[in-house]
């Protein structure tokens, strides 16, 4: 039977690629996201995929019970967390500070917490597997209130995954460095650092939304049965493990 795979943040570049990898392989994906156009142009660009776009802000929490009512009687197998991106600069002031701090957490923390909150119920017990993207600036800081955000969900998770492991759900996190071919940046999908960033790695190349999507996808597989809690760093060696 297929796998039954929800994915946040699914019309663009690290949600794309994941989207994709996973129903390249025959599984039902639904690419959750705020806007319908790129979602639909996923489902479009991909006539031989089970994809299925869902619009929904998952910082609405009306609009995430709705989305939790739509899997009710289904069981969801993989959960990829992917949603995010950096709010700066909506006025300026303290009070324009302030909203870009809330608004950049709600984007990257608060999404993830609520979707998981509603489909938690619905995972597959045992071998349900839950992905979350968090970042290399959740180790070594950058983007304000971004760092903050995605470090915060390093702490949940692991607590998560404390919850899960009774039932037979891993919980892991992918931290990537510094990803093209995003919106995260701009038009062009690269960084105004690009070549600072480049350097920055030991393998003297950007990563792209495919080298994410690997790694998230064998976390989801039966290979990565055994891994549970743990932040996997994706950066092609700016950011050396400890």
């Amino acid at each position: 039977m297929a796998r039954v795979v929800v994915v946040t943040g699914g019309g663009t570049g690290i949600g794309r690629a994941v989207a994709e990898r996973f129903a390249a392989e025959g599984a039902q994906v639904h690419v959750v996201g705020r806007r319908e156009e790129p979602l639909a142009r996923v489902a479009k660009e991909n006539p031989e995929a089970a994809i299925h776009p869902v619009v929904a802000d998952l910082t609405d929490p009306d609009a995430v019970l709705r989305l939790g009512e739509q899997f009710a009687d289904r069981t969801v197998d993989v959960l990829v967390n992917n949603a995010g991106g950096i709010v700066k600069d909506v006025e300026p002031g303290p009070v324009g500070r302030f909203e870009d701090f809330r608004r950049t957490v709600e984007l990257n923390l608060l999404t993830a917490m609520n979707l998981t909150e509603v489909l938690w119920p619905v995972l597959r017990r045992p071998g349900g597997r839950l992905v979350g993207i968090s970042s290399i600036a959740a180790q070594r800081g950058g983007g304000d209130a971004y760092g903050a955000a995605k470090a915060g969900l390093v702490g949940w998770a692991l607590d998560l995954a404390k919850t899960g492991g009774q039932d037979g759900i891993t919980v892991n996190l992918v931290s990537p460095g510094y990803v093209q071919d995003t919106e995260f940046f701009n038009d062009s999908g690269r960084s105004k650092r690009h070549d600072q960033l480049v350097a920055e790695t030991l393998l003297g190349r950007a990563g792209t939304p495919a080298d994410i999507a690997g790694v998230v996808h064998f976390l989801a597989s039966e290979d990565a049965s055994w891994i549970t809690g743990q932040v996997i760093g994706v950066n092609g060696g700016a950011l050396l493990g400890r």
